[in-house]
């Protein structure tokens, strides 16, 4: 199987399928493609594909958007537990991240990934804080419905599933721009963070030589992602 993504410190999108994939033990090459680049679009264009990544090629079979891949990745990988297994739980993890890829527009464009900085707390406006208060309230009802009493992990349904994957690069933005959280979901957001998927691509994201102008916001950094 092959993945093609955009760049680790930028790509949303990309980093849901790449963390669902690494997290789950589902073996694959990568194919990274710089965004803003002369060679993206000819590259993009070659898997005959969507208009953007991440693009996941299987032998005969394309598969393109975030959350088909997953669908895909969950049929063809039935005991890797993609989505819950109750179907209360898989109901609700596949809701809200629909949620999460039809919405939330206003934090995704006031605070763009970017996991190489952090940036100080302040007022973002009022569509960042009402997406913020929506998110943290799935947040809260997955962890304590799901997540906390299957004893299973720190993660939304216990285990690390496509939800946490689609979730992901939030958990990232609410730390790079120190949005402050309860302690239930900083611990929930810790352990996103502290996952060796997560820290694999975080550290591949560090080596990358690509500035993408557009998701550096005009504010003075105070330090790295991980200080």
């Amino acid at each position: 199987m092959k993945l093609a993504i955009g760049n680790k410190a930028y790509s949303s999108w990309s980093l849901r399928p790449w963390i669902l994939m690494k997290a789950l033990g589902i073996p694959f090459e990568e194919d990274l493609i710089p965004l803003d680049t002369p060679e993206f679009r000819p590259r993009v264009n070659a898997y005959h594909a969507g208009s953007t990544v991440p693009i996941l090629v299987d032998g005969d079979i394309t598969v393109w958007e975030s959350i088909a891949i997953m669908d895909y990745l969950a049929e063809r990988f039935p005991d890797k537990a993609v989505w819950p297994k109750d179907l209360k739980a898989r109901t609700f993890a596949r809701v809200i991240s629909n949620e999460m890829h039809a919405g939330f527009r206003g934090l995704r464009g006031a605070c763009p990934m970017n996991i190489r900085k952090r940036y100080a707390s302040m007022d973002r406006g009022e569509l960042v804080a009402k997406d913020v208060t929506r998110i943290t309230h799935l947040w809260s009802k997955a962890l304590t419905e799901f997540g906390q009493p299957s004893g299973q992990g720190p993660f939304l349904f216990g285990a690390f599933t496509a939800a946490d994957a689609m979730f992901a690069p939030v958990v990232t933005r609410l730390h790079t721009y120190s949005i402050k959280v309860d302690p239930v979901i900083r611990a929930y957001m810790d352990a996103v963070l502290a996952s060796p998927a997560f820290m694999a691509w975080h550290t591949d994201a560090m080596a990358e030589q690509w500035i993408v102008a557009h998701d550096e916001v005009d504010e003075p950094s105070i330090g790295p992602f991980f200080a």
